[in-house]
């Protein structure tokens, strides 16, 4: 105690070392190890380090349209899930009253139950012989042999799905936070119950749609599992190909590269989207409150 008294200053290194020890063993040192393999060469078990930057060059000539598809699943269910999440979250906030808690529990329910779980269960509601087929064949929305699964409609539904409780848990953190009274004032400043939302509620609930938006996307545009399940080949995301490399193919310099690129893509993506929506703004809206 007295060395502590006497070297303050080191208290906070002190108290940001576990995070840092575990920083360090759990994500430093993976990375390094599957940065390493990403430049190795040769065939399983038996890989040499050799600076192979080719592998790079060849994850992204000979799976782009995978990254693309990847993309483009990951933002379709982004945007659905933040329309869903974001009038629930709100009602939850605003209307829920004592009831907040359960509704929130109805929210992160499925979450108790195995994810591989909820994508079967997906594939058995979306089956050719199920109701919401049925229903929409029925309707004349679909042919008389349409279908929904193998599509990638039933990709982007179940990627939805698994991942709404990340967009909505944010949204309702941001908007139960917003003091009721500055909502008020602006009616009372005679500004339409639309106004009011679009110039107090929106602005002041942007860092829960950027929080939201992010814990999305990215685990969606890694995923394998509701490709595999809800779709074919056709609908494979890039998370099937790195799948397939470390586990099938048994190509692990081929997988790390295409690891490599998929966290540089997504970095940058993040970067550009926190770029145009204002991170620094949304910082000190949110410190405002």
């Amino acid at each position: 105690m007295a060395f502590l008294h006497r070297h303050r200053w080191l208290t906070p290194y002190l108290l940001l070392a576990p995070g840092l020890a575990w920083l360090a063993v759990f994500f430093l040192l993976p990375m390094g190890y599957l940065g390493k393999t990403s430049l190795e060469q040769g065939l399983f078990p038996i890989f040499t380090f050799h600076w192979v930057w080719s592998n790079f060059h060849d994850a992204i000539s000979l799976y782009h349209v995978q990254f693309v598809r990847s993309a483009e699943y990951a933002g379709a269910a982004t945007v659905i899930a933040l329309a869903i999440s974001y009038p629930l979250a709100y009602w939850i906030a605003f209307r829920g009253g004592r009831w907040k808690n359960l509704f929130l529990l109805l929210v992160i329910a499925p979450f108790f139950v195995t994810y591989l779980i909820r994508t079967l269960a997906w594939e058995t509601i979306l089956s050719d012989d199920g109701v919401v087929t049925g229903t929409l064949r029925h309707l004349g929305i679909l042919g008389s042999d349409g279908r929904l699964l193998a599509t990638s409609v039933a990709v982007i539904a179940g990627i939805t799905y698994n991942f709404l409780p990340f967009m909505v848990l944010p949204l309702y953190v941001s908007l139960e936070q917003i003091d009721a009274r500055l909502i008020e004032a602006a009616q009372d400043l005679y500004a339409s119950k639309v106004r009011a939302f679009l110039r107090v509620t929106l602005p002041l609930s942007l860092p829960g749609v950027f929080a939201g938006t992010l814990l999305t996307f990215i685990p969606a545009a890694g995923d394998f599992i509701n490709a595999q399940l809800l779709g074919t080949p056709k609908q494979y995301m890039i998370g099937n190909v790195i799948q397939s490399q470390f586990l099938a193919v048994r190509d692990y310099p081929s997988a790390a590269a295409l690891s490599f690129v998929l966290m540089a893509a997504i970095l940058v993506a993040v970067l550009v989207y926190a770029r145009a929506l204002g991170t620094e703004r949304m910082t000190g809206m949110a410190a405002g409150r």
